[in-house]
């Protein structure tokens, strides 16, 4: 797989969960699968994620970050599908501004994999992401206001990408002489690392502005030799590299599994920055932790391990006026 291309290998990523469960020696009935929850929001998964997924096993922490569960069927109380209250953020077309200082580009709609728990997994990117159309409004907006120092790129996913468009709009940024960071939020080092190629990350250090990765990693079983390598090609080009990772019941809410990751990451020059509270979007209360047994497994972290390994634990309320510090 890793000698295709990475938009080739993004083109055949597995789509029918049949396929996925056939991928990894399963049945649907043993599972819980769920046809209607495919419905509001369908299945992606590249096979270079797939691969690290534990054959045989319906427990596994990578699979049950993907796989349409019947849990999501069932409504819950204070799930929604804005849960950050994001429509009424807009700055321009394609931006939201939620933090003084900083503003958040929409740059597309695609991602490389589609996490069940993502808190804009009904966002209406049709009408809210900055296309070509719209792109120099976008920039218009961001020139005019000087108190911006910081455009975070996101989505979707700003390595989805191509290098023309991303580059584009990399380039326009960096000419705006207040902007001094450039921050992606990107899954796709993770799930898809032959995105990142040899060239793209010196093409990115070499503009005069800080540079600044925000990967998404929640399980240390996502970090594998390739991903290894795709994050120390951005590493050695000088681009800082910080996880926020996601609460999950399931998934990483135990003790050893938070330290794991923590452990993985420092030991490949990323740093654990950030421990979410899940955000509550309609659709993924069944991975809900709760914020006193979230605390709880802090203090167990803290106990264990050096300082630096242990991530803030915050969660996003609307209009807040920065993210909630809860432990950390």
């Amino acid at each position: 797989m890793q000698r295709l291309s990475w938009q080739a290998q993004l083109a055949r990523a597995i789509r029918c969960p049949e396929t996925l469960l056939r991928y990894v020696g399963l049945e649907a009935d043993a599972i819980g699968y769920s046809p209607e929850a495919l419905r509001g929001f369908p299945l992606r998964v590249p096979h270079a994620y797939a691969e690290r997924i534990q054959k045989g096993d319906p427990e596994d922490p990578l699979l049950r970050q993907v796989f349409p569960f019947r849990a999501e069927e069932r409504d819950a109380p204070g799930f929604v599908a804005d849960p950050l209250g994001e429509a009424g953020m807009t700055a321009a077309p394609g931006l939201l501004q939620k933090y003084r200082g900083r503003v958040l580009a929409i740059t597309t709609g695609a991602c490389a994999i589609h996490c069940r728990y993502c808190f804009r997994r009904h966002f209406p990117y049709q009408d809210a992401a900055m296309t070509r159309a719209n792109l120099g409004r976008g920039l218009a907006a961001i020139k005019a206001d000087q108190s911006i120092a910081e455009v975070i790129l996101s989505g979707g996913d700003p390595l989805s990408l191509s290098d023309t468009r991303l580059f584009d709009l990399f380039d326009a940024l960096t000419a705006i002489p207040h902007i001094k960071r450039i921050r992606f939020h990107t899954r796709l080092p993770i799930v898809l690392p032959a995105r990142i190629s040899a060239d793209l990350p010196l093409r990115l250090a070499a503009s005069p502005k800080t540079v600044v990765f925000v990967l998404h990693i929640n399980h240390a079983n996502e970090i594998d030799q390739a991903v290894i390598a795709a994050a120390g090609l951005l590493r050695k080009a000088g681009i800082l590299l910080f996880n926020q990772a996601v609460l999950l019941r399931g998934v990483n809410d135990s003790v050893e599994r938070l330290i794991a990751l923590s452990e993985r990451l420092t030991e490949n020059g990323i740093s654990p920055y950030y421990l979410h509270l899940l955000d509550p979007v309609a659709g993924a209360a069944h991975y809900a932790v709760g914020p006193r047994r979230a605390a709880r497994l802090m203090a167990a972290m803290r106990a264990r391990v050096s300082g630096y390994l242990i991530p803030k634990l915050v969660k996003e309320e609307r209009g807040a006026a920065g993210k909630t510090l809860l432990s950390g």
